[in-house]
């Protein structure tokens, strides 16, 4: 089966229409695949529920991994944060296509508010897997910081979800 898909990566993501036709793969056994699969995302989100610390970078990165890398399509998420680090929440803001997706600050500090963060971690999906910042996230990332210093809200981070590999604007100097 993985020889089929080409890598257990594809077999795991494949959508249902690929499934079909496959020697003892009948929607059951298609069900149960998908709920492990489920399973695993979930057991790996597991260390960062509401409440906990972000103190260490490789949670968050197990994370967003976890969560943003098998996405067909570009999402652009926030974690908020409490003023010690902790996370209050964790939420998809928008949804854009294979290339892109469009951000709106004003949206951003909305639900910033809503929450009532002090700091913020960014994170996108580049579904093509290259980790590179565009210009154009570099562009949304300091008016959003720009936009949230007005209101006295930190912006720790900005990850970049690729292959199974995270790219930090803080690390690299772009924040």
């Amino acid at each position: 089966m993985i020889a089929d898909f080409g890598s257990l990566r594809e077999l795991l993501s494949a959508d249902r229409s690929r499934w079909r036709g496959k020697l003892g793969i009948g929607p059951a056994r298609y069900a149960a695949l998908t709920a492990a699969l489920e399973l695993a995302r979930r057991h790996l989100k597991e260390p960062m529920r509401a409440g906990s610390a972000l103190t260490a970078p490789d949670t968050t990165r197990r994370f967003l991994i976890a969560h943003l890398r098998d996405k067909p399509y570009e999402v652009f998420c926030c974690l908020f944060l409490d003023n010690r680090h902790r996370l209050i929440a964790f939420e998809e803001i928008f949804r854009g296509t294979i290339d892109g997706a469009s951000v709106h600050p004003r949206e951003v500090v909305r639900q910033i508010l809503l929450h009532n963060a002090a700091s913020v971690i960014f994170a996108h999906n580049h579904p093509s897997g290259v980790l590179e910042p565009s210009q154009a996230d570099e562009y949304v990332t300091r008016r959003l910081k720009d936009a949230l210093g007005l209101i006295d809200v930190r912006v720790l981070d900005h990850f970049i979800v690729g292959d199974g590999r995270c790219f930090s604007f803080s690390e690299h100097g772009l924040l």
